[in-house]
């Protein structure tokens, strides 16, 4: 492992004051780091920075390439020339600056791909009254009123938003909260309503009973009909949700990315995908959603793929889609033998479903998709707001046995072995996180936490009452995760080029936190590349970044990763850095390993290479911690010590914060009440970025 230290007492700007706030690192240009853009105050009055007083807690492990990105000093020893031919890669026309006219994805944009308004069914029976204008206010940084009637506003702007309403029965609650006779003449009906005239309880049965209904394959079609393609109602408002995309989207300043979330399920078992269109209303309006009930719609996602497919051929526009909570599929999310439909898996289908999801979602509200203990028993992380009590609708208890079907790190290794069988790996996906919040706010923010639904916006008891329970199992209220978003490295806040990051799955997802990451794979990466003014320039010129295959290699030896991250301006510092590998053994078996790599705080394994915790500096009581762990910047270029060239495998980067309090801290620090027994008070958020691919040769 090669580290860089940097002593932060050498610059007085690691810390600084505007007014009464304090700020972990000063404001740095979209250059820096290769084109970080982070949140800072836009009113910052350089004249007026104060210093901090120089302690040896500002002492951490970093790199130096983002040290002397965020002050004026530079060292010359960690200075790099380019070479000609780089010159010419990357500075076409204009030599001197090396922020003109790149070749590569400059700026970290965060958003989320998968946020509901009342327009979807379920988040209007919860209550939900907030549309398509509030949701892009409140995303771009707007002050809005919840439906709870609350205040609410983001600590940061968000640079894009997927709004992915419901595809099926789109229209339907309106209609059904204006008492349409239309609709009050079927029996199926008449408890919604009056469980949403009731509010409160009533109207959250109300909503459960629907979902239960409607996964079970018993919904009415008859009653669906004019809110399903084909009827008048269902064209009206999908129209009127692109038009709203089209009026927020603000190319440069605001992306609104025009999608929608087919709702597939199968009873009860969860096979949801959020479906993203690169295009404007002018292609995206000439289709409705695909949905999920019959005649005109299916459960099985290769008739997902067929209708994307003819959309591009009819259409000449692009789409993609990515696949959630696959904890709560109960077996069915990433099959190796049989789909659910008992169809064997094969070469169509491996291929369909490769083409068509370069993305999945692997943190959200309903629990932390990465890992599971039980498939990653030497994992001391694997077992993060972990939900596995049953499928979506608890109608069914989980299995140990459908865990290893359900969670992405087992899909990535799975994945490499339907590529031995079928020349294909369905499962080659970067991974993002998003909120699936009901509410039309993004919120991910432990300390601004707004629900998963409307009767779970802040209140002094929404941590009592379970968010589902049956006879199978329960998933209580204070198991809520407040999760995440999903960033992309791209060239500019457009939908191309936002869309264009994900289909090449440059993206990564954190758990909420805004920690900067850039991961590159290559064959040759030094110290020096990481320790250079600028080390994304030799990422990229060297090797791959997140998402992508390591290129051939031209003699032996085993890759070099290059990895980086800053933690939050305004959050935590972080803890360590981990690379996770997935791999095919000689005898066709599936296997991982996760290594530390770069950590903070000298810390040093012990004999059984076991890296000692960073420790905890939560405080319960008054709902705080601090920054006196933890390292604001790690970094480190590491080779796989255990690299066999005929095996296929992956890696990715897994960074971990300090410790933090969950959002139940917060509630009952300002609602005075108690945290109900048996819930996680302290959590370490996190940041999962896309694989990097090694292919065996020949």
């Amino acid at each position: 492992m090669i580290q860089a230290v940097f002593d932060w007492r050498d610059y007085h700007l690691h810390q600084f004051e505007i007014g009464d706030r304090l700020y972990g690192a000063p404001e740095y240009d979209e250059g820096d780091l290769g084109g970080a853009r982070l949140y800072s105050d836009r009113n910052i009055n350089r004249n007026k920075l104060t210093p901090k007083p120089r302690t040896n807690s500002m002492r951490t492990t970093t790199t130096l390439a983002t040290a002397c990105l965020l002050v004026s000093t530079s060292i010359a020893s960690a200075q790099f020339v380019p070479s000609e031919e780089s010159l010419a890669d990357l500075y076409p026309g204009k030599a001197y600056s090396p922020y003109a006219q790149r070749s590569f994805p400059d700026k970290l944009l965060w958003g989320d791909t998968h946020l509901h308004t009342g327009l979807s069914v379920d988040a209007g029976l919860f209550g939900a009254r907030l549309g398509l204008d509030d949701a892009y206010r409140f995303a771009r940084g707007e002050e809005v009123t919840a439906s709870s009637g609350q205040p609410a506003k983001l600590g940061r702007p968000l640079d894009w938003l997927v709004i992915a309403d419901h595809s099926d029965a789109m229209g339907f609650f309106n209609d059904l909260a204006a008492g349409d006779p239309d609709i009050l003449k079927f029996d199926q009906a008449k408890p919604w309503y009056e469980g949403l005239q009731a509010g409160g309880e009533a109207s959250a049965a109300a909503a459960l009973d629907l979902i239960a209904t409607f996964s079970q394959g018993e919904i009415d079609p008859e009653m669906m009909a004019e809110y399903s393609p084909g009827g008048k109602t269902y064209r009206s408002v999908w129209e009127k949700v692109v038009d709203a995309a089209d009026r927020f989207n603000e190319p440069g300043r605001f992306t609104a990315l025009i999608g929608f979330e087919w709702t597939s399920l199968v009873e009860g078992n969860n096979l949801h995908r959020n479906v993203i269109f690169r295009d404007d209303a002018d292609k995206a309006g000439q289709v409705v959603p695909y949905t999920t009930q019959a005649p005109v719609g299916s459960t099985d996602p290769l008739n997902l793929y067929e209708w994307m497919e003819n959309y591009e051929a009819k259409i000449g526009g692009s789409v993609l889609a990515l696949a959630h909570n696959g904890n709560l599929s109960n077996g069915i999310m990433f099959p190796i033998d049989t789909q659910y439909t008992g169809r064997m898996l094969d070469v169509d289908y491996v291929e369909q479903r490769a083409k068509w999801e370069p993305m999945y979602e692997a943190t959200q509200i309903k629990g932390d998709g990465e890992a599971h203990p039980f498939l990653s028993p030497d994992d001391a992380f694997a077992d993060y707001e972990t939900w596995d009590a049953g499928n979506l609708d608890l109608s069914e208890a989980k299995t140990n046995d459908m865990l290893q079907y359900e969670y992405a790190r087992e899909a990535l290794k799975n994945g490499l072995l339907l590529e031995k069988r079928l020349g294909t790996n369905p499962y080659k996906f970067g991974m993002v996180g998003s909120t699936d919040s009901h509410t039309a706010l993004s919120t991910a923010e432990e300390d601004n936490f707004f629900g998963k639904a409307t009767n779970a916006e802040p209140s002094p008891n929404r941590m009592m009452h379970p968010f589902t329970k049956t006879e199978n199992g329960v998933f209580e209220g204070y198991q809520l995760v407040s999760s995440g978003y999903a960033a992309v490295w791209a060239e500019e806040n457009t939908r191309a080029s936002i869309w264009d990051a994900m289909a090449r799955r440059e993206v990564y997802g954190t758990t909420g936190p805004r920690m900067m990451v850039r991961f590159f794979g290559g064959w040759g990466y030094t110290a020096e590349d990481l320790n250079s003014r600028q080390p994304a320039f030799r990422g990229y010129e060297k090797g791959v970044p997140m998402g992508g295959d390591l290129p051939s290699r031209n003699e032996a030896g085993s890759p070099t990763f290059m990895v980086y991250a800053l933690r939050d301006p305004l959050g935590a510092n972080l803890d360590r850095i981990q690379i996770v590998k997935g791999w095919l053994d000689a005898d066709g078996n599936t296997q991982e390993k996760i290594y530390d790599v770069a950590w903070s705080d000298g810390r040093e394994p012990d004999a059984n290479g076991v890296l000692p915790s960073v420790g905890n500096t939560v405080d319960i009581v008054s709902a705080n911690w601090t920054n006196t762990i933890g390292a604001s910047e790690l970094g480190t270029v590491w080779t796989d010590p255990d690299f066999d060239p005929a095996q296929p495998a992956f890696y990715y980067a897994r960074i971990l914060e300090i410790p933090t309090p969950r959002w139940v801290v917060y509630d009952a620090f300002r609602f005075g009440v108690e945290i109900p027994e048996g819930a996680e008070t302290i959590g370490q958020e996190r940041a999962y970025t896309a694989p990097i691919w090694y292919p065996p040769q020949g």
